[in-house]
């Protein structure tokens, strides 16, 4: 198991959706997809999924692990990393 530096602020994740509009998340490693329909972003609590309309990386800062999204969210969904990697995962269902 890792152990985070509480200190560091890339150890804290945080999930904030403001009028189904704006999306402020913390905590983001990298993300690994996104267009105006839905943003796929590996963050410390797992893969996070954003389906939308319109939808806009607004701010995407690695160092300090913050990602904000503007448009139309519908959800917002953490996708099982061990999942994913088998058949049937979410990440695979949305390339096919």
């Amino acid at each position: 198991m890792e152990t985070y530096d509480k200190h560091d602020k890339r150890a804290r994740h945080s999930l904030t959706i403001e009028q189904k509009e704006n999306v402020s998340i913390t905590g983001v490693l990298d993300v690994l997809s996104f267009d105006e329909e839905n943003v796929i972003a590996d963050t410390e609590m797992g893969v996070l999924i954003i389906k939308g309309a319109g939808l806009h990386v607004n701010k995407l800062n690695l160092d300090t692990g913050d990602l904000c999204v503007d448009g139309a969210v519908i959800s917002a969904a953490y996708e099982d990393a061990a999942y994913m990697k088998g058949k049937g995962g979410l990440i695979s269902r949305l390339f096919k």
